[in-house]
């Protein structure tokens, strides 16, 4: 199963950081994860707060471990609260079930990893998520 480039993965990340700047968003957070869930790139902006990394990466998480993008996980986690509070606690903690995470698919509709953004409101980290899979010219699920 093939997985998520280096060079996709900081293509995703410079242009979530350029969609960022176009929204006027507070600093942004990203992880790139492959789809063994293996941290592929990371980078965080200047200003961004201490917990960003681990909530970056979590979102992206959460994503592969259900195979679902955060929206869809953080609908869940609405219905089905003790059902997403056991997968966490499988998972050692790990799951941020709220928008930001983005699975990242190729034009078949394989996985090929995920991204997590973190630093403003969940709805513009999804965003920015979003832009920077479609700038890699890959399809973005939130679910």
């Amino acid at each position: 199963m093939r997985g998520i480039g280096l060079e996709a993965a900081i293509t995703i990340i410079t242009a979530a950081f350029m969609k960022g700047a176009e929204l006027g968003l507070n600093p942004l957070s990203v992880a790139v994860l492959d789809n063994g869930g293996h941290l592929k790139a990371f980078m965080a902006q200047d200003g961004a707060s201490i917990l960003r990394p681990q909530i970056a990466h979590g979102k992206a998480y959460g994503c592969l471990a259900l195979g679902l993008g955060a929206r869809a996980i953080n609908a869940r986690a609405e219905q089905q609260a003790y059902f997403i509070n056991a997968v966490n606690t499988l998972a050692g903690g790990a799951l941020v079930p709220v928008p930001g995470g983005v699975l990242i698919r190729d034009n078949e509709g394989a996985i090929l990893g995920a991204v997590g953004i973190t630093g403003d409101t969940s709805e513009n980290d999804e965003a920015c998520a979003i832009a920077g899979i479609e700038a890699a010219n890959l399809i973005a699920d939130a679910g």
